[in-house]
């Protein structure tokens, strides 16, 4: 019967925000507001039993069916897909809320998620950048009732994947939402109302307050610079540690001190009065419940104590102030027994170190001969493997020469058997001209190596002169120049002292000094500019940056462009060295020839009709100037000089013979 009243003001409170009204954010307003909104809805409840009532039913599974297809069809966008989840969950918690049987709302919470719709509001809800948000009003609306069905479902044999996965799912779409209403000014009222699910949430699954903590989305929220999300973040834990005395005691220590961790970065970061107030309140309230837990935390914070009494005084809470530092102060000595524990832990693990470090320094030492005899058995191998190498190595050269001596006698026979073939009259000449050419090969390498030899010498020779040469140079100059700085030193006039006379500087000299100054000032005028002048320096700059991208892009194209025709012609010219004859040539040949292009094979075709006409030509008319010979208007003058003979092609150079 309370989980229905709590979903009836749940709905109730959605219908008055959407309306206008300010959503309840945080303090005792919001437990006032919740308070009234509570009477009223037992008050409905009350008048319910008394015979009014109301005729409506439960969502039945056909229409869960139904929602779920529409969901899962590809013709709606994320926005509609939200509208109708906000209407048909709004309608159908209202029904089950206004049922005077409470395990109504049990049974349609269950059958939304094990159909699967909790399920599509989780997708809907989680952050993607290639769908662009744009109703925020509708999708806080969707994290609100998807909290509200979240709690007092009975999961079934799903028990495990609903606390395990579903729920992290649930809450970590929840930030993701909170995180991106927190960037935008607009959307305070919707962040309030995410961050009041969330804690809704909290309050009844308070095992998922590790990962809230531990949460990349919440460490945006933490780290926003408003005042208000800080307080709105604080209130949130005061509000639902306050809403239940078991929600620490069913958190890990992890988890607490994570929760104490909040509060005191706060204390540390914020300086704004309402938030360090929160932030005390915050940590009283934890030490009030759970006092032997948080206690021991606290003091690992060390400073606190001085932080609280340095910056945190005359704020108005001096009361909260003294007792927090009261907490952190007091004697450790009242906890004799956790000490000594402590000690004995400490004791404990000192000696399983040492005695580790025992044992590992004894199996180094065997480890150590295993080592050294490793090492040299690697060495004598790698040795016995070089004494192979080089033995190989020998036998090769042994081999080369060998081979080298047997192809040498292979050629003086070889060259014996030729000289037997020859008539005995040319064996004289065909020596003589063998040993000229042996000398004209070695008469070319020494040539070579000599002229090379000289080159070699003369450039090294020229590189020294020219070296010794510039360091001359540079000596004589060093020397001119000092000498003309120390002439230049000894010409200047030296410089009067600053405070002239007893008494200072006159009147007229002060005028005359003010008046070369102003002289230099004209003369020479700043060279800093103005910012107006610098942004307009900057902005030409941008743009003819700009400009040399835009045209190193064009080039970059052109070169591409270029680099491909070239690839391309060279194809072709390669197609065409590699053609076969033309007396051998087919028509499945000739094809592969033909260019795609229309310009390309006109212009072939001219070429081909103008060569045709160039050989029917008179021997008398190649006598003078051909430039333009095998223009159309001289080919119709000669074929009329001739009586109308066809010349190659008089219907049109440009069109081809059939």
């Amino acid at each position: 019967m309370c989980d229905s009243v709590f979903c009836s003001v749940f709905l109730w409170g959605h219908n008055w925000s959407e309306a206008g009204a300010p959503s309840s954010c945080s303090g005792a307003s919001s437990l006032s507001s919740e308070r009234e909104k509570a009477n009223n809805s037992i008050n409905n409840s009350k008048q319910q039993k008394k015979g009014v009532t109301v005729e409506m039913e439960p969502l039945e599974e056909a229409e869960v069916t139904e929602l779920k297809r529409q969901l899962e069809e590809e013709d709606l966008d994320p926005e509609q897909k939200i509208s109708l989840l906000n209407n048909t969950l709004n309608q159908a918690l209202k029904m089950a809320a206004l049922q005077t049987d409470g395990s109504t709302l049990t049974a349609v919470k269950s059958q939304l998620y094990l159909s699967g719709v909790l399920s599509h509001c989780v997708v809907l809800l989680s952050p993607d950048p290639r769908r662009p948000r744009g109703n925020w009003g509708a999708a806080a609306t969707l994290a609100q009732l998807t909290s509200s069905c979240c709690v007092g479902v009975e999961p079934g044999k799903q028990s495990q994947t609903f606390h395990r996965l579903f729920l992290p799912s649930v809450m970590n779409s929840l930030l993701s939402l909170a995180s991106q209403l927190m960037r935008r000014a607009e959307c305070v009222s919707l962040f309030r109302k995410v961050m009041d699910s969330v804690g809704w949430l909290l309050r009844a699954h308070s095992q998922l307050t590790t990962q809230v903590l531990s949460s990349v989305h919440y460490e945006q929220i933490q780290m926003c610079d408003d005042v208000s999300v800080s307080l709105l973040c604080i209130q949130m834990w005061i509000q639902i540690c306050s809403a239940s005395r078991d929600f620490l005691s069913g958190l890990s220590d992890d988890s607490v001190l994570l929760l104490l961790n909040e509060a005191v970065g706060q204390l540390a970061v914020s300086s704004d009065s309402s938030v360090g107030g929160a932030s005390v309140r915050l940590i009283l309230l934890m030490a009030n419940q759970q006092e032997l837990r948080v206690q021991p935390l606290l003091h690992s914070f060390r400073g606190l104590d001085s932080l609280l009494d340095k910056d945190w005084r005359g704020r108005s809470f001096d009361q909260d102030v003294d007792q927090l530092i009261a907490l952190i102060q007091s004697d450790t000595r009242s906890h004799p027994k956790a000490c000594t524990e402590r000690v004995r832990a400490a004791s404990v693990i000192q000696a399983a170190w040492r005695s580790y470090q025992t044992r590992r320094r004894v199996k180094s030492l065997n480890r150590a001969v295993s080592t050294l005899q490793r090492k040299y058995r690697a060495r004598r191998r790698q040795q016995q493997q070089q004494k192979e190498a080089q033995q190989w190595d020998e036998e090769l050269k042994y081999q080369v020469c060998v081979r080298r001596q047997q192809a040498r006698r292979l050629f003086h026979q070889k060259q014996r058997q030729l000289l037997q073939l020859l008539p005995p009259d040319q064996v004289q000449s065909y020596l003589q001209e063998c040993e000229r050419r042996a000398a004209v090969v070695i008469q070319s390498f020494w040539k070579g190596f000599r002229e090379r030899q000289r080159y070699n010498n003369t450039h090294r020779h020229t590189l020294r002169q020219t070296h010794t040469r510039q360091q001359a140079a540079r000596t004589l100059q060093r020397a001119v120049r000092c000498f003309l700085d120390k002439r230049r030193a000894e010409k200047v006039p030296p410089t009067p002292p600053f405070w002239i006379g007893q008494h200072g500087l006159t009147d007229s000299r002060r005028v005359e000094l003010r008046r070369q100054v102003e002289e230099h000032i004209s003369l020479h005028p700043s060279s800093r500019v103005s910012r107006q002048e610098c942004e307009r320096l900057h902005e030409e700059v941008q743009l003819l940056l700009l400009s040399e991208l835009q045209g190193g892009d064009r080039r970059r194209r052109e070169e591409l462009r270029v680099e491909a025709l070239l690839a391309h012609t060279h194809t072709q010219l390669e197609l065409l060295r590699e053609a076969p004859p033309l007396s051998t040539v087919t028509l499945k040949d000739s094809e592969s020839f033909l260019s795609p292009s229309g310009p390309i094979a006109a212009r072939a075709r001219d070429s081909h009709n103008a060569t045709l006409q160039a050989s029917r030509l008179p021997w008398w008319r190649t006598l003078g100037d051909t430039a333009d010979m095998f223009s159309p208007s001289h080919l119709q003058e000669l074929e009329a000089e001739l009586g109308g003979l066809f010349v190659g092609g008089s219907v049109g150079v440009g069109q081809p013979e059939d």
